[in-house]
């Protein structure tokens, strides 16, 4: 009886939080073979012209091409830019609510007359270009943990986050709406350069002498971090918070993409159709590539840690569909931990369950990395 009662309030807090912002909108369904048109993008765009084959079969053959070649999808050339700069820390709000702008200004304000102070940030330009200026320079803040033992050990975190990342939103957008909308083309390049991202991140971490490397993610943030550790076998520690297998079924599924499955109904696709043409975005497509990078790597090594934090009552990665994750997982061989928060996705944010899933994801991290450095020192001895 509690139970049913708990998950009843669960659920409607829920809602409330995923639909109390306006500003989600509903966009026609386009195509989008431009924004992958290096990849085979242009041709099967001409091909639909010719009308040889429809906008969905050559969408689902292009996510074919990338789940078969993901290197080459996600390979890039190391960016030559990298610098730390120092900038105020801004707020960028993904809604339009009073209490929210109100919030922006006064951090504003502060900056203003000084009651901020300038932070660290590294920055350069991402090696996967777009038709928005803004959205192509990375702007990671970092934090560096000063110790007196070798400095190869102090982890380093690439943040990109609302204060950070929906700085590179383009101008006409108050949400990051290009990261996953009705343009199908577009929200892969997107997934594409997030993944590329991280991985441009982990060159520069490399090139300051740090080898004990890891990434964490939360909801779309896990997959991005998901295909960069299948992709990478340098990130050895790897957190994802709030998971879940196809890219498709999220969007189909769940509440905070309701507009977006939307245009996919009135344009007369389906959710199995939807799931097709994720496919090359989907963590489920790298279950196997992901397990062998996370293998020991030479004499001295252990396999990769990941952490998978779900939780039961979320609406926006349906418990479900988590649970896949762990079911996939078991069946390629993956160590992992796995943690229930008893919320939902929006509601993580929300006291007491952040506290909750602060402790789960920094516990983890930091046995993790403590875990390796004792394996480094061990196999610095032996040899």
């Amino acid at each position: 009886m509690l139970g049913r009662l708990y998950a009843k309030w669960m659920y409607a807090w829920e809602t409330a939080l995923t639909t109390r912002d306006m500003n989600r909108v509903e966009r026609p369904l386009e195509w989008g073979f431009e924004a992958l048109a290096d990849v085979g993008g242009a041709e099967l765009a001409a091909r639909v012209e010719r009308r040889e084959m429809s906008g969905l079969e050559a969408m689902i053959a292009l996510n074919e091409r990338i789940v078969a070649e993901p290197q080459s999808f996600y390979g890039y050339e190391t960016p030559r830019d990298f610098r730390i700069e120092e900038h105020f820390p801004a707020l960028y709000p993904t809604n339009v609510r009073p209490e929210t702008l109100e919030q922006e200004r006064e951090w504003k304000r502060r900056a203003e007359v000084g009651e901020l102070r300038k932070e660290p940030f590294l920055r350069f330009t991402s090696a996967v270009g777009t038709p928005y200026p803004e959205n192509d320079t990375v702007n990671a803040r970092w934090y560096e943990v000063k110790q007196t033992v070798d400095s190869r050990q102090v982890e380093g975190r690439e943040g990109n986050g609302k204060s950070n990342g929906e700085g590179r939103r383009p101008a006409e957008l108050e949400r990051s709406d290009y990261a996953v909308s009705a343009n199908v083309g577009r929200t892969i390049a997107a997934c594409r350069q997030a993944v590329v991202d991280i991985r441009s991140c982990v060159d520069w971490l490399e090139s300051q002498g740090y080898e004990q490397i890891g990434v964490m993610g939360t909801s779309l943030g896990s997959a991005y971090g998901f295909i960069a550790a299948a992709m990478d076998s340098r990130l050895r520690v790897c957190a994802f918070n709030h998971a879940s297998t196809q890219f498709g079924d999220v969007v189909w599924t769940g509440q905070s993409t309701r507009h977006v499955k939307a245009a996919f109904e009135h344009a007369g696709l389906t959710q199995d159709e939807t799931r097709a043409m994720f496919a090359g975005v989907s963590p489920m497509s790298f279950m196997e590539a992901y397990a062998a990078t996370g293998r020991p790597r030479g004499e001295g090594d252990k396999a990769r840690r990941t952490l998978v934090v779900y939780a039961p009552y979320d609406l926006t990665f349906v418990v479900k569909y988590s649970r896949e994750v762990l079911t996939n997982f078991d069946a390629h061989g993956v160590d992992y931990v796995a943690k229930v928060l008893p919320c939902g996705h929006y509601t993580t944010g929300e006291t007491p369950y952040k506290f909750l899933d602060g402790w789960y994801l920094g516990s983890f991290i930091w046995g993790a990395f403590r875990r390796l450095r004792g394996q480094g020192a061990l196999a610095a001895s032996e040899g």
